[in-house]
């Protein structure tokens, strides 16, 4: 796996972060309408970046949460296109390619905090079962959530 591979795709990162019950985080997206508005934390790979650093950044921003370890992640990109109600918004990007990390969240529920950074992801969370998470997220992503499932299906409880 190379950073230049599908060079029309944004680097990014997904976590799926697991409670020791084997539950994974959820947060339902700001301003997404229903069905399909709750997903794991992602977001992009700064040039330079180191993959499992952008992953630990991420959660951060978007969780608040920082007392974690790292599980596992997936060995190549998973990608996924843009549908063309996206692309006609414009951009650079035909779509994404993502590593996805598993971590172990290590801390008290008090850690979680939406709004730890200035730009708020979330405005809801929830713990849920790694199995359902592909039927909530919106359909042109639906493969990509069926992948890491799969991937990470071990340290579900």
């Amino acid at each position: 796996m190379r950073l230049n591979d599908y060079p029309e795709h944004r680097p990014n990162v997904g976590v799926v972060l697991f409670n020791p019950q084997g539950l994974v985080w959820l947060g339902r997206r700001v301003n997404t309408p229903e069905p399909w508005n709750w997903q794991f934390p992602q977001g992009g790979v700064d040039r330079g970046e180191d993959l499992h650093e952008a992953a630990l950044r991420e959660l951060d921003e978007e969780t608040g949460v920082t007392s974690v370890t790292l599980l596992d992640r997936t060995g190549d990109w998973v990608v996924y296109d843009f549908p063309p109600e996206v692309l006609a918004r414009g951009g650079k990007w035909k779509g994404q390619k993502q590593v996805w990390f598993a971590f172990r969240f290590e801390g008290e529920e008090s850690e979680i905090r939406l709004d730890a950074h200035h730009q708020v992801e979330f405005d809801a969370w929830r713990w849920a079962r790694l199995d359902e998470t592909p039927g909530l997220i919106i359909p042109f992503k639906r493969s990509t959530y069926e992948t890491v499932a799969a991937a990470f299906e071990r340290f579900a409880g």
